[in-house]
């Protein structure tokens, strides 16, 4: 069977094993093209081809739910359900999304960006069914890594307190360490208890012994701890963990033997209660570079796909912000060995690899756990320690609870970057650092910035180590800086709450903030050229706002403008008018950011196309509210 003739994935049952691996070699081939001709997540689809197929052989997707966690590992998912016709859209606007979406698909039974929540939406769904009295079954497929999220472990905990409940999670476990002598000897064990006469032995043993002569009942403490020293012989040391949670550990199985896994599903299937079936994965797999470099490939922009390197950029390009981020932290921790840098799993998407590499007794990663690492910090921050927690804007949404009850309340000098922060792309609405502005900005003893270019984040990052009267949050844009300067040291902090004025002007207030002050100026050399003379502030703090700056212009100039990469609603510009209306300034103002609607994947540019965030958009807009008579200028990107 050729792939492109798949558009449901019930198709594959009933095909034989050799006509699977022609499929499972299709899909690594459409998957390898896609991603090397337009970018995207690479090694975690590349090594669930067979585990997806596996799987699928044993359900039937009309009526039975799958949720696969995070998303990104779905791609062959995607292949066999009705998009390998469109799949050269990955992650572009108006295509097939990076991750899975209920909108976009009937077999996208649970849309995730974040990981770790793929057991608990499928116990909800179990629950349900079985209110209903209904019968399906639920398969809620997660890595190692997203195992570490506190949350899965809240699902396990849960799911295996309902042993009436039927729903199997299947573990993809893609670390490499697994020794293969160990691994054979599970998997001859794991056959052992599901054959029917180990399945007899456990479930029987003890009712038999019970009948033998001057045994009854006496020896049930006795007989207790042998039957469960007899269970703990039977499985892994991972699989006795999972059984003493309540579930039946099913593994490990060899995740790139399709024989294996279909028996091993099929088997499964048949054990009542939770199950966990544990299957050994190669992130990467049939890509040999991506097998060998696996932080590397776990996505990649455009590539070439015989040399695994990048396609060289048209252009040069200045620092990432990232990177800016991580080279002057590990400067400043060089001179101060209370800094220590905390990431969740994102070390090398933040910067601090850089500090890592360079200074790993002050570095942590603590996995996939962003309420554990704010909470950690805290309990470093009372200790004397400097901790800088470096997290993506939507990811941090994750320990806000964290953020305000351990930090916050407690006036903790913690440092918080928040990387991604506005506008990221084709990953799409889970991942858009939209909402960080307005849901810290609410929270008492906390300071907020944002770098107008690499050169200010350098000191911005010295202010936020010097800062000690509480605790302090900076915002980072995704990609490159502006190529402006850079110093090697030196650096001096910023004065708390305070901006600056980078143009000056009689019409119109521009107050921006962050990644949109470069707009800000580009927006006011359009409106010169329509005759309207703009002043421009950098604001830097939007808690605390600098309204000894802001204040006395907007009242003077009479007509402002409040630029924002972020969510209108509770953001930047509404600080600013609510500073405005608690100083009985009455003056118009027009907030340009995100309105209230999610983002969806596209390239940055484009985004901010649709959103009317470019600096000719922006001054026509500004032209339309405040100009007498209203001009009318190109708006192209």
């Amino acid at each position: 069977m050729n792939l492109s003739e798949l558009t449901h994935p019930n198709q594959l049952h009933g095909l034989s094993i050799a006509q699977l691996e022609q499929v499972a070699r299709q899909i690594r081939e459409k998957h390898l093209e896609t991603i090397a001709t337009y970018g995207g997540h690479l090694g975690p689809g590349l090594g669930v081809v067979e585990l997806t197929l596996g799987l699928y052989q044993t359900l039937d997707l009309d009526r039975d739910k799958v949720l696969w966690d995070v998303g990104h590992q779905a791609y062959p998912h995607k292949l066999i359900t009705g998009r390998y016709n469109t799949f050269h859209t990955l992650r572009q606007k108006d295509g097939v999304a990076g991750y899975l979406k209920r909108c976009e698909s009937r077999f996208d039974h649970f849309g995730a960006g974040h990981a770790s929540t793929s057991i608990s939406a499928g116990l909800g769904m179990a629950l349900a069914r079985d209110q209903r009295g209904e019968d399906f079954k639920v398969a809620a497929i997660i890595g190692d890594g997203a195992l570490t999220g506190g949350m899965a472990l809240e699902a396990i905990n849960h799911a295996g307190h309902l042993p009436d409940t039927n729903l199997m999670v299947v573990l993809n476990d893609n670390e490499m360490s697994i020794s293969p002598n160990v691994g054979a000897i599970s998997r001859y064990l794991n056959k052992m208890r599901l054959s029917p006469p180990m399945q007899f032995l456990s479930d029987n043993l003890e009712e038999q012994m019970k009948h033998l002569p001057f045994v009854g009942d006496s020896w049930n403490p006795e007989f207790q701890r042998f039957k469960e020293s007899m269970k703990r012989l039977a499985v892994s040391k991972v699989g006795a963990v999972f059984e003493e949670l309540g579930f039946t550990y099913v593994g490990p199985v060899d995740g790139h033997n399709l024989e294996e896994l279909i028996a091993t599903f099929k088997e499964a299937h048949l054990i009542p209660g939770p199950v966990l079936v544990h299957v050994v994965t190669v992130k990467g797999k049939g890509y040999a570079i991506a097998e060998r470099d696996q932080v590397g490939y776990h996505a990649q922009s455009p590539f070439d796909l015989t040399t695994g390197k990048a396609k060289p950029s048209k252009t040069p390009k200045p620092p990432a912000y990232s990177k800016v981020f991580g080279n002057t932290l590990t400067k400043l921790a060089e001179n101060n060995p209370k800094i220590v840098g905390i990431t969740a799993a994102m070390a090398t998407g933040t910067g601090l690899d850089i500090l890592q590499n360079a200074l790993p007794k002050q570095y942590i990663d603590v996995g996939i756990a962003e309420q554990h690492a704010v909470t950690l910090s805290a309990g470093m921050a009372c200790e004397g320690m400097r901790p800088v927690v470096a997290i993506y804007s939507t990811f941090l949404q994750r320990g806000y609870d964290q953020v305000v009850h351990d930090v916050c309340i407690q006036n903790l000098p913690v440092f918080f970057c928040l990387d991604r922060a506005g506008i990221v792309g084709a990953d799409g609405p889970t991942h858009q650092g939209m909402y960080d502005i307005a849901y810290l900005r609410c929270i008492p003893n906390l300071t907020l910035m944002a770098p107008k270019d690499e050169a200010e984040l350098q000191r911005m990052v010295v202010t936020g180590i010097q800062h000690e009267a509480g605790p302090i949050a900076m915002r980072c844009p995704r990609g490159n800086g502006y190529g402006a300067p850079l110093m090697e040291e030196g650096w001096e902090p910023l004065p708390i709450g305070k901006g600056e004025i980078l143009r000056s002007g009689d019409d119109v207030l521009l107050v921006a903030y962050g990644s949109m002050v470069y707009p800000a100026m580009q927006t006011a050399e359009v409106l010169n050229e329509h005759g309207i003379q703009a002043t421009v502030i950098n604001a830097r703090f939007v808690k605390p706002l600098d309204t000894d700056l802001i204040l006395p212009l907007a009242q003077r100039i009479g007509q402002v403008v409040t630029l924002e990469e972020g969510c209108l609603m509770g953001g930047f510009g509404s600080a600013v008018v609510e500073a405005l209306v608690d100083h009985d300034i009455l003056v118009p103002v027009l907030r340009l950011g995100v309105p209230d609607e999610l983002v969806d994947h596209a390239t940055a540019d484009q985004s901010k196309v649709a959103l009317e965030l470019t600096p000719a958009q922006m001054a026509h807009t500004i032209l339309q509210k405040f100009s007498p008579k209203p001009v009318a200028i190109g708006v192209s990107a």
